[in-house]
This record gives C-alpha cells, structure tokens and sequence, in this order.
C-alpha cells in the first residue's frame, strides 16, 4: 500500500478515528493492530519474517535483562562476602553468557537479512569468480522477494538488542510493545531508524485528542506529498529518460541528470520522512527528525551529518565505535605506533572503521556492486578530505577574510551538492564502469547548446513542468532558511500568523498538491526510493 495510493488516506483516516475513540489504554494496541494489517496488506506470508525478528528480539532481550537481575540480586546478597577478585571473575561469568545471547540474536536476524537480501549476489559473483578460473558450474538463484522494511525493521530492532545488552536500559517485557516498536507502520517504508528510549516516551502512552497537535501533523503530511507528488514523482520521469540511454544523454545531459536526480531524491526521501513524522504526530507520537537541511552543507562529513541522520548514528554508534576500540583494533594501533610512528598508528583505528562502515552502508542500500562502490567513493571522499585538513586550516590562516564570505559559504555549498550529486549518479546509472565514464564525458563531450536548443523540453518536461520545479525549490529554500534563522519551526511560525493567513497558506499547499501534483498519463505511481532498501 503507498502511501501516495487513496487506499493509504483512507487507511490513516480509519486508524485516526479508531485511535480516538477508543478507550486511552488500548490507544497503542490499535496501532499494533493496524500495523499489522498494513504489513500483511504487502504480503501476509511476509509476516513470518517480521515475527521472527519481535520474538527472538523479545526472548533474548528478557534473557539479558533476566542474567543481569540475578547478578545485581548475587551481589547485593553477597555484599562483604566475596572479595573483588570473585566479583570481577562473576562479572565475566555474566557477561560472557549475555555476549552469547546477544550474537545469536544478531546473527539470526541479520542472517535473514542477508540471505533474503544477498545470496543471490553472493551466488552471482561467486559464479563469476569460478568462471573466470575455466569452471563452468550452474547456480539456481533463490530470487527471494524482499519482504517490506526489512533493512530498517532489522537495523532498528538490533539496535534495540544491543542496547538492552549494554545497559542503556531494560528489556520490554509486554510482548506486545516491543511487536509495535518493531513494526510501527508509518516508518517501515523508509525509516527514520528510531530508538527504543525515544520512540516509548511517547508510543506507549494515553493521548487525549489534541486539535493543534493534529493540525501540525497533517501540516507535515501535506508538506510531505508536495514534495513527493509535485516535485520528486515529476522529475521521476525526466530522470528515467536521462539515464535510459547513455549513448545519447551524454555531455551536459549528465550533468542534468545528476541535478535532476538529486531534486528527486530530496523530494521523495524528505517527502516520505515528512509523511512518517506527521503521521505519528497525529497519533501524538514523536519520531525524530531524519534530515536537516543537508542541501546546506559546506562537506561531505556535515552532510552526512544531516542526510538519513537515523542511518548514520546507527552506524556511528554501533558499529564505528565498537570497532575502532576494539582490543584487536587497539593493540594494531599499538603496533603501528612502534614501527610506523604516532603520525599512522593513530590513524589506523578510525580508517578501518571508517572503511569498513561506508562498504557496509553502500551494501546496506542495495546488493549491487555500484553500491558498493558508492559507499566507498564516499570513503575515499571523507578520508582524503582528512588529510588535506591542515591545508585548508593554513589557507584560511593566511586568508582569514574568505572564510565569512557569503560568496565563499555559497561556493562551498555548491561544491558539496555537486560532488555528492555527482556519486549518486552510480545509483542512477547501475553499472560501476559507466558511470566513471559518464563523468569524463561530462567534460570531454560537454554539449551546452542542449541549454538553449530546446533539447530539455524533449526528456520529459515541459516549460510548465520547470516553472513548477524552480517554485518549488525556491520554497524549498525559503522554509529551510525560515528554519534556520526562526524561533521555532515554521509551524510554529505559521501559527503566530492572524486565521486568514494561515488558512490561506494551507488551502495553497493543498491546491498546489492537487493542482500540481504528477498525475495522469506520463505519471508513474512508483514506490518510494528507499523502499527497495
């Protein structure tokens, strides 16, 4: 079910309405109910695999919860009784029990992931590999159907293991909480990947009907589908025709698609997470912001600090750290010290991790080699930018007056939007070979007349269709900015503002969404980008 379908408004408005009818304390099980119907309306057989993950989640996270209990009653019983020694060795005893509970559970889980996601790729390239020695062996491929949400439901519910194995706080013991938690329909298309802590501060609890919370998160729904159906869904098409021919579209027409494509991106990701967040907020639950103006970015490091905000933190905190402190980690920091100096020895922690977390991000999004190598180019990007630090730091020491140009932020900006629009350009085109030489060609067959001859009206989209888009992205940018420099968001703003204003910027919103929207012949109800991850 899409959330651009009828279905979908009409499913929210049943949900809505049930929601707050019903006595308070059943309030979160309506959800649960819902949320379930909404999984099984993409496949009921896919149930099994989002079951899978809630109960073993929900056993092993009580067998956690339930060893560290016994070794706070051991120790408080035994107080004075057994020396540090005993306590330390007990301590271990302990956690050796909850470190094997805890990989099963993660190896489990992701073991699902990844055989539904990456055997078939696995299989592929090990086909090739023995090919390419003279074997000649035939592999059936599994062609599993990736069931909804998987990537985000899996990554959130081990985030939830991990914490309850480190003590951040206790394991849920109503069942049924932890099912909601793990399937909350609104965010199982395209996240936010949330926290436990964060989501149960408002999930679980009685909410009485609140007329301005309500307003606010259909405000956020409607902002969400004018991104969706009024700029990325209209772009969708100019896009697909870009990069459906690469012998023709070249030249200046990559560079077009790569612009177009990041319009599109933003407007469907952005879109979809504005939907998720008003739809919670509707139900009174607060979902944490997944974006923050990335488009501003002066680097690619701050970017990825405010595009898919969830994702990342969840690869910072889980995996990032872990490994660049590791013990093994540690002592090869300790030893490239001695032999390759401080300068290499206290490098190498964080540029293992750091490669191996953006392999797995690219990896995460899709089993595909141009993925792949997306992430690590990403990779490569961060770590070269690392090392050139202390030049820039020595230009902007002898050019002191640049930095707090309003030319030089903007030329930072632009410089960041095109490098990241220029890597996404392996999403669009899906062949690792292509795509470096779609950027050569960019220079070496640039054709500028296409700006002029009326070529970019033959991709797709019509005078009409580019009036519309640069609209948007003016609004686009004036609502971040009022974000950036407001008290408040711009709800808030807006809500200052007397009744005939404010109605009038939300029948506009509305008009536009309806009057404007990407329907009809040429329209493509496609899913969501990020549902195929």
């Amino acid at each position: 079910m899409l959330f651009t379908s009828y279905e979908f408004l009409a499913f929210i408005a049943i949900a809505f309405v049930i929601y707050y009818i019903v006595p308070k304390k059943y309030q979160w099980k309506v959800l649960l109910g819902f949320s379930y119907i909404f999984y099984a309306l993409s496949g009921v057989k896919y149930i099994a695999y989002i079951l899978a993950t809630t109960i073993s989640t929900y056993i092993v996270s009580r067998r956690i919860d339930a060893k560290y209990e016994e070794q706070s009653a051991y120790l408080a019983a035994n107080k004075g009784k057994i020396d540090r020694t005993a306590r330390k060795e007990y301590k271990a005893s302990i956690k050796k029990v909850t470190w094997r509970w805890l990989v099963g559970c993660l190896v489990f889980n992701f073991g699902i992931l990844a055989v539904i996601k990456y055997a078939d790729f696995t299989i592929t390239n090990f086909s090739s590999i023995l090919h390419t020695f003279g074997a000649n062996p035939e592999f059936g491929l599994f062609r599993f159907a990736l069931p909804l949400g998987i990537s985000f439901y899996t990554f959130q519910t081990m985030g939830y293991i991990i914490d309850v194995y480190r003590g951040k706080y206790k394991a849920e013991k109503n069942f049924g909480k932890v099912a909601l938690f793990v399937s909350f329909f609104p965010q199982l298309i395209q996240g936010p990947i949330s926290r436990f802590d964060d989501l149960a501060q408002t999930m679980f609890r009685e909410h009485a009907y609140d007329a301005k919370q309500v307003s606010y998160g259909l405000q956020r729904i409607m902002w969400g589908y004018f991104k969706k159906v009024v700029v990325a869904d209209r772009l969708l098409v100019a896009v697909k025709t870009l990069y459906s021919d690469a012998s023709v579209y070249t030249g200046a027409y990559v560079l077009v698609g790569m612009i177009l494509y990041a319009g599109q991106l933003y407007g469907d990701f952005t879109g979809g997470i504005d939907i998720t967040i008003g739809i919670a907020e509707v139900f009174g639950i607060k979902v944490k912001e997944n974006f923050l103006q990335p488009y501003f970015s002066k680097n690619i490091v701050e970017y990825w600090n405010r595009w898919h905000i969830s994702l990342g933190s969840w690869f910072k905190e889980y995996l990032f750290y872990p490994i660049s402190v590791c013990q093994p980690m540690l002592k090869l920091s300790k030893n490239s010290r001695k032999r390759f100096g401080d300068a290499v020895g206290k490098r190498i922690p964080v540029y293992i991790a750091t490669i191996v977390v953006w392999f797995i991000t690219g990896f995460w999004h899709g089993a595909a080699w141009n993925f792949i190598v997306w992430g690590l180019m990403n990779c490569l990007v961060i770590l070269v930018s690392e090392e050139l630090k202390p030049l820039y730091e020595k230009f902007h020491a002898k050019f002191p007056a640049v930095k707090p140009k309003w030319w030089y932020r903007f030329f930072c900006i632009m410089r960041t939007f095109l490098l990241m629009s220029c890597l996404r350009s392996f999403d669009c085109y899906r062949d690792v070979p292509l795509t470096f030489r779609m950027w050569g060609e960019m220079f070496t067959r640039f054709n500028p007349s296409i700006f002029v001859d009326g070529s970019l009206l033959q991709i797709g989209l019509t005078s009409s269709d580019y009036v519309v888009v640069a609209v948007a992205v003016l609004l686009f940018i004036l609502v971040s900015n009022l974000q950036l420099i407001g008290k408040g968001n711009v709800r808030d703003q807006i809500a200052t503002k007397p009744p005939v204003v404010r109605y009038m910027i939300y029948y506009g919103l509305f008009l536009a969404i309806i009057i404007f929207g990407a329907y009809g012949i040429g329209y493509d109800s496609s899913q969501f980008i990020y549902n195929q991850f």
